[in-house]
């Protein structure tokens, strides 16, 4: 879980895992760029719009654009060198 500026991880192994790193890292740079607060609060409300269209939670977070842009991009390193500012709302 990230949570700017920190990334909390479950077990202390998983400090070694590039991906899942890079997938939070993903989550930090959206958290910047929506002034942190505001990140939660959008997220929140995407979260609710799709429990409502998707009626299962997993489904729901899977499909949030914050999660979508995270998954898609977590396996290129190089991706949040290259990211332009918001680029989480191409994933609306």
């Amino acid at each position: 879980m990230a949570i700017w500026p920190f990334i909390f991880l479950k077990d202390k192994s998983l400090k070694n895992d590039t991906i899942l790193l890079n997938h939070e890292k993903i989550h930090l740079r959206q958290q910047i760029e929506l002034i942190w607060f505001a990140f939660f609060i959008v997220y929140f409300i995407e979260f609710l719009i799709k429990l409502i269209i998707y009626k299962k939670p997993k489904l729901a977070y899977f499909n949030l654009s914050f999660e979508r842009e995270a998954y898609q991009n977590e396996h290129n390193l190089n991706y949040l060198r290259h990211r332009k500012f918001w680029t989480v709302f191409k994933y609306l």
